[in-house]
């Protein structure tokens, strides 16, 4: 990616307070909470125990780990060579799938985090192919656009590997949904009806090293927009949390082949901010290059997304205004291409 072009570099405010000079000087920290998943392989367990230590990691941090959560560690392994081969792949073979307002999966090497440039590179696709959205944010327009995703020639079996892993996170993504309604006291299938025809996306992150990792970020400080995010990363390091209770910023450690669950606005808004939608980071260093792969759980364009009646009473009354989630989807959507002139939308922007 050449040397630190001004689009790249954060406000003072916004860079990294740690940066990676050498990633094996980076101080990790062990307070996220790791859950073991593995009580859900007998069908007949009680869940409960588990959705209560889930229901804490939201409450706290709004992001845990996972080990022994079933996504096959031989897919996984596959999934991580075959991004790492495409990204591996000239300059050109890589723009002939490039992505633009117009059909936007696929390669994108200009990703903005809330209007500056990420160091990464990046391609996406949805779990739904084709993928219906509103065709613009606007809330009176009703057309609605058909998406679908583009694969490229090459790795030759990039698609099939792409489509296998897609299936078994979103597997684990519904079972994880299921274990937070049950830590909210609601049945485990309340929040399954959002996700009929969901909006869902999987990513393949490639962060180079940088020259300059003290003034860029691999992805800019934000919050995720939808219920829940599953990531698979490599041992490089990079991802960092902001603390709910201080806003301090901690590095989140490696674990091998656990996975990163975090939970988005979707989430934070239906339980009324009680479960936590964290902003995060990602800082970059100077020689490592680091790959991860999150899954994002988006709901049905149609979903309108507001604090669940079963949580709000006179005492804690709704914290939030209806918003539907393809107008959201869309509007976030079109910023990350390009810096535009106002602020993208947050979820704060619908407080009650």
């Amino acid at each position: 990616m050449g040397g630190l072009d001004e689009a790249f570099i954060q406000a003072p405010e916004q860079r990294p307070i740690t940066h990676l000079t050498n990633s094996g000087e980076f101080i990790f920290s062990n307070e996220i909470p790791t859950i073991d998943l593995s009580p859900l392989q007998d069908p007949n367990s009680d869940k409960t125990p588990i959705a209560t230590e889930i229901g804490k990691a939201c409450e706290t941090w709004g992001f845990f780990q996972v080990i022994n959560h079933g996504l096959p560690l031989d897919l996984r392994r596959r999934v991580e060579n075959t991004a790492a081969e495409f990204f591996n792949l000239t300059a050109e073979e890589k723009r002939r799938v490039k992505r633009d307002e117009v059909n936007p999966m696929g390669y994108h090497d200009e990703e903005h985090t809330k209007n500056v440039r990420d160091w990464k590179e990046i391609f996406d696709f949805f779990l739904q192919d084709p993928t219906i959205v509103p065709a613009t944010p606007e809330p009176e327009d009703t057309e609605l656009r058909k998406l679908t995703n583009q694969w490229p020639q090459h790795p030759f079996d990039f698609r099939e590997i792409c489509q296998e892993y897609a299936r078994e996170v979103e597997k684990l993504a519904f079972k994880l949904l299921e274990l937070i309604s049950i830590s909210l006291g609601l049945s485990s299938d309340r929040l399954t009806g959002y996700f009929k025809d969901q909006t869902s996306i999987l990513r393949f992150n490639h962060y180079p090293p940088c020259p300059n990792p003290e003034l860029a970020l691999g992805v800019g400080r934000h919050k995720d927009g939808g219920a829940l995010t599953v990531l698979a990363q490599d041992s490089v390091g990079g991802l960092q949390v902001g603390r709910r209770s201080d806003g301090e910023w901690i590095p989140v450690k490696p674990i091998p082949d656990a996975l990163i669950i975090n939970i988005g606005n979707c989430m934070q808004v239906w339980t009324n901010d009680k479960y936590w939608s964290a902003e995060h980071s990602v800082v970059v260093n100077t020689s490592k290059e680091r790959f991860s792969i999150p899954f994002f759980f988006f709901p049905s364009h149609e979903a309108n997304i507001e604090p669940l009646e079963e949580l709000i009473s006179e005492e804690n009354p709704p914290c939030y205004k209806r918003c539907n989630w393809g107008k959201f989807f869309v509007s976030r959507n079109r910023s990350d291409f390009k810096k535009l002139e106002v602020e993208n939308i947050q979820i704060d922007h619908f407080k009650a």
